[in-house]
Formats: C-alpha cells, sequence, structure tokens
C-alpha cells in the first residue's frame, strides 16, 4: 500500500511550486517584454537614420557618384555610430561605412535586401559574416516614379543589447529568488495555520481512540475547522456517554456473573468461548482469561460435554442433562443449554449454565445410606427381639431356663436399640451445637485426658489392655470440656475394643504449630487404606460382622468428626493394615 504524505507536505510544496511558476512567467514575461521594446527602439532609430541620409543619397545616385556615395555613407557612419551601406537592386554594393564596396559580397540575398527591393522597409536581426558579430539591419528603399532605385542599409550591433538584457533577467532572477524566499515563508506560516488544527485533532482524536476523553478540542480560527471541531466535540461526548453506559452494563453483568454459583458459558457459532464466569472456571478447572477464545474441546477434555454442547447448538429449544466430569474426583452437574441470539434474533452461538449438584449428589447418597443403614441397624435387633418373644409367647415361658436365656438376649438387643437411639441423640445434638456459639472455656487438657481415662479404665482392665498417658501438666486450650472428654472416649472406646489382648492403648497431648494435639493410638488390626476417606461417615464400618459382635453402633467416630468442626477443628487419622491406627484430635490453642 502505497504511504500517504501529510497534508502539509501536500500543500507546501502546491503553494511554493505555484509561486515559484508565477514569478518564472513574470519574469520571462518581463525580460521578453523588455527585450521587444528595445528592438523596437531601435528598428525606429535605424529606420531614422536611414530616412535621415535618404535625401543625399539620391542626389548621389542621378547622376551616379560612387566615391562621393561612400565617403558620405564612411562620413555619416562615423558620425552616428551607424553601419550604412548602400545597395543596389542588383545587390551590387556601392557604398559602406566600414567596408570598401568593391571588396564586399552581393548581397541580393540578404533577407532584409530581399523584403526592401520589394517596396517594403524591412528589417532583420542575424549574424554578420562581414563583421563577425550579430547586427540588427533596417533597410529601406529609395524610390523613383514607383520604381527602387536603391536600398539604404543601416545596421548597429546587438551584442550591448543582449547584454543589458541578461543583465535585466539577472536582476530580475535575483529579485524573483528574494520573493520566492518571502513567499516560501509566507506558504510555509499559511500551510502551518492550516494543518495545525487538524494535527491538534488528530490527537485530540487518537486520545479519544484511547479512552481519554480529558483532552481539550483544538481552538479554530476559521469556520471551517470550527464547525469540524465541534462536531468531534459533540461526538466524543456522546460515544463518552455510550462508552460509560456500555462499562456500566459491562461491570453489572460482570459482578452478576461473577456473583453467581452457577457456571455460565457463552460460546460463538464455532463453539469458542466468548465469555465465562469463574464459577464456571472452577467447575471445569480452567481459567476464565486465557480460554476466551479456544474451542470447547480445548478447554474441556470430555466427550459428554462436549457432545451436550453440539445438542444445545442443533437444538430451537433449551436442553437439559445431568453429566458426571471425572478428574480427581468425580463431580455431578445438571447442565442446561440454549440458542443464544442477537438483538435481531439471528443465532450468534449457545449458551451453557453449569449447577454442580455434586453436593447434593453427596448428601442424597448419604442420606439414602443413612436411612438404609438406620433401618439395617435397628431392624436386626428388632427382628431378634420380636422373635424371642414371640417363641416366648409360644409356651417356652414354661421353660424357665431357657425362658431367662431368651429375655437375657431380648435385654442386649434392648440395649443395643437403646445405645443407638443415644447415639444418634447425640449426634444430633452435636450438630446442632455446630449451629451457635459453644460454652468454650481455657481449661486443662491432662484433666479431660484423665476423666476420659476413668471412663474407659474398666473395659481396658477386664480386656487385660494397658492404657498409657503422655500429656504435660500446664497444657491448657480452649475447649468444651465435657465434648472433648466425650471424643476422647469414642476414640479410646475404638481403641480398646479392636486391641488385642495384654495391648496397649497410648493416649497424649501436645502443642505443635499452632495447635494443640490429642492422640490415641492403638496396636488392633489397622485399617486400609480404601475404607480411611469414608471412616467418619455414620454407620460405616470397616468389618460390620465384628463391630456389632463388639458390640458398636457405627456413630462414635462420626460424632467425633462433628464434635471437632464445633470447636473448629478437625480430626485426622493414620493407619495402615495389621500395623494399628493413630486418631489426632487438632485445636486451636
Amino acid at each position: 500500500m502505497k504511504k500517504k504524505r501529510r497534508l502539509f507536505l501536500q500543500l507546501f510544496p502546491s503553494y511554493l511550486i505555484v509561486i515559484l511558476i508565477s514569478i518564472v512567467a513574470v519574469a520571462w514575461y518581463a525580460s521578453s517584454a523588455m527585450s521587444k521594446f528595445y528592438l523596437s527602439n531601435m528598428e525606429q532609430d535605424l529606420m531614422g537614420r536611414a530616412q535621415f541620409v535618404e535625401p543625399q543619397i539620391v542626389q548621389l545616385l542621378d547622376p551616379p557618384n560612387l566615391a562621393a556615395l561612400d565617403n558620405l555613407c564612411k562620413s555619416v557612419g562615423r558620425r552616428t555610430q551607424t553601419r550604412i551601406t548602400v545597395i543596389l537592386p542588383t545587390g551590387r554594393v556601392v557604398g559602406d561605412s566600414d567596408e570598401n564596396p568593391k571588396n564586399m559580397d552581393n548581397h541580393v540575398d540578404r533577407p532584409e535586401v530581399i523584403g526592401a527591393s520589394a517596396g517594403k522597409i524591412t528589417s532583420s536581426i542575424r549574424f554578420s559574416r562581414t563583421l563577425d558579430e550579430k547586427m540588427m539591419y533596417m533597410a529601406v528603399p529609395t524610390k523613383q516614379e514607383d520604381k527602387t532605385t536603391a536600398i539604404i542599409r543601416t545596421a548597429v550591433s546587438v551584442s550591448s543589447l543582449d547584454e543589458a538584457v541578461s543583465d535585466i533577467r539577472g536582476k530580475i532572477a535575483a529579485g524573483g529568488l528574494i520573493i520566492a524566499f518571502f513567499a516560501a515563508i509566507i506558504a510555509l506560516l499559511a500551510a502551518r495555520r492550516i494543518t495545525r488544527p487538524i494535527e491538534q485533532m488528530k490527537k485530540w482524536s487518537e486520545s479519544i481512540s484511547r479512552g481519554d476523553f480529558n483532552f481539550s478540542p483544538p481552538e479554530a480560527k476559521s469556520e471551517e475547522i470550527e464547525s469540524l471541531s465541534k462536531a468531534m466535540n459533540q461526538m466524543a461526548k456522546d460515544l463518552k456517554g455510550r462508552i460509560d453506559f456500555i462499562t456500566r452494563q459491562k461491570n453489572q453483568m460482570e459482578a452478576v456473573l461473577a456473583s453467581m454459583v452457577e457456571g455460565v458459558i457463552a460460546l460463538d457459532t464455532g463453539q469458542r468461548i466468548i465469555s465465562m464466569n469463574q464459577a464456571a472456571g472452577r467447575m471445569l478447572s480452567c481459567d476464565p482469561r486465557t480460554a476466551a477464545g479456544k474451542t470447547i474441546q480445548e478447554t474441556v477434555r470430555n466427550t459428554d460435554f462436549h457432545d451436550f454442547v453440539l445438542m444445545a447448538f442443533r437444538s430451537e429449544s433449551p436442553v437439559e442433562e445431568e453429566l458426571v466430569l471425572s478428574g480427581k474426583h468425580e463431580r455431578y452437574f445438571k447442565v442446561r443449554g440454549m440458542t443464544l441470539r442477537d438483538a435481531q434474533a439471528q443465532r450468534m452461538g449457545a449458551l451453557v449454565v453449569l449447577n454442580d449438584m455434586t453436593q447434593v449428589t453427596k448428601l442424597e447418597n448419604m442420606r439414602r445410606d443413612f436411612v438404609a443403614n438406620v433401618s439395617h441397624e435397628i431392624k436386626t435387633p428388632i427382628t431378634a427381639i420380636k422373635g424371642f418373644v414371640e417363641t416366648l409367647l409360644d409356651g417356652a415361658l414354661d421353660d424357665k431356663e431357657n425362658a431367662k436365656r431368651f429375655l437375657e438376649i431380648i435385654s442386649r438387643h434392648t440395649d443395643r436399640l437403646k445405645a443407638i437411639v443415644e447415639d444418634l441423640l447425640e449426634l444430633s445434638r452435636i450438630e446442632q451445637a455446630g449451629g451457635r456459639e459453644l460454652p468454650l472455656e481455657r481449661a486443662s487438657v491432662k484433666e479431660a485426658l484423665e476423666t476420659a481415662v476413668q471412663v474407659c479404665e474398666a473395659r481396658a482392665i477386664s480386656e487385660n489392655i494397658t492404657v498409657e498417658m503422655d500429656c504435660p501438666d500446664d497444657l491448657t486450650a480452649v475447649f468444651d470440656p465435657t465434648m472433648i472428654e466425650q471424643a476422647v472416649v469414642n476414640l479410646l472406646d475404638n481403641a480398646v475394643k479392636y486391641s488385642e489382648e495384654h495391648g496397649v492403648v497410648r493416649v497424649g497431648a501436645k502443642a505443635e504449630g499452632g495447635e494443640v494435639l490429642i492422640w490415641v493410638e492403638d496396636e488392633g488390626p489397622g485399617i486400609s487404606e480404601e475404607h480411611l476417606p469414608r471412616l467418619f461417615e455414620r454407620f460405616y464400618r470397616v468389618d460390620k460382622a465384628r463391630s456389632r459382635n463388639l458390640g458398636g453402633t457405627g456413630l462414635g467416630l462420626a460424632i467425633v468428626k462433628h464434635i471437632m468442626a464445633a470447636h473448629g477443628g478437625h480430626v485426622s487419622v493414620k493407619s495402615e493394615k495389621g500395623k494399628g491406627a493413630a486418631f489426632t484430635l487438632h485445636l486451636n490453642p
């Protein structure tokens, strides 16, 4: 593309060329007119001189007195500094002021002689071979009875005239250059006067294009530039208003999208991402800023999601589907898709909205598991109780020995039901306590551990289990003593239940890393790694048969988890199969 020149570089050279052409034309016309003026005066002067000597020459030709005629030419020529030549119609020279006529060529072919022979006064400027210089000749015919009898020719050198004209032309050229210089300065100022406000408006428009509306419009001294400046100023105000309006709308839209928990993705017709809010970025594990402009296939690596997007593009009505996106953990989404249209109702892409149903799905699964587990846990003792009661009613009451054994079994199952109900009520109470402020106080950690050990000591002795405690006397923390004692009791009870006879259970506490750590370790069978993530769920058991035989309800660890959550802490576990288990309570100091 041809590079465009600046307006100043177009105006100034144009002005300068017009000025130079005008000056050259005027100089040429003036010098030509002056040259013509001088030549015209010279012709008149030569003709006057020829007519001045004409009467004398006519007398000497009738009768012819050639010697006297030649002397007359030389005498008059010396006085007037003019070359005078008398030529007969045949071209013969009979008198000349500078040369001997006898030595001169025939002049019948001279232009001025030819014209005079025809009876006309004729002038000519040409180079003289005789004098070896440029001359002006004037030939005047002398007539008798309308017949040319002789030709009187006067001549002067025009070299001095050429020198004078050249000198005048030089002066005109010098004056023209001076005038051209000042005219160029005037043209430069005029061009600057025109282009300066245009350049200022260019800078103003560039500042507007950058979003800077603080640049004031240039002051104009011409009506046209002032009108253009006003029009651009009004356009800038309108543009600023529209940009502000669009910016406010954009900020409001971004604020709405950012505050939405749903993920929103806008796609163009090429399935490239127009925009994506932060929620969608978190759900799809990508950065919305870098995702813009990329295709959905580049951003999300899931064929089910790709198929849904394609279905949304093909469908004229909104579509909805539930998808599972795999990653470190499976996530469940309810996805809605619909056609995206512009103000003219033309299809411009698709809009995809994602609702993260992972937590809801997990809670629903937990609810189903909880209902199933509670039903199962309650059904087992109720079935046993009902069976033994029916047996007793069928006549077993008469058999005192079996009746007593059946009643003992019914009593154990009743105790189990009572324990399940009590644990469920306790768990509910702890969950409700987590929603309000607990009666926390700074208390001795060692006293809480000692109380918990005393509660579990009888069972540990009966199982031949040794409980060892290691806790500094001055260790304190902010907690609810009753709840923390219950959490430690639950952990100790599990440790004692799952430890082998003559085993050792260790309980202790220490301050470390800005926390107070309370741990319970056993030397039992340990827990496989696959069970650890679900270990604190309600009714979850690693070995269901053994747990029931040991009298557990499956709610102890869930209670521990909720107690720690109510304190703003958490519980962790480390265990390997066959190497025992270590549970740690993390409390704020």
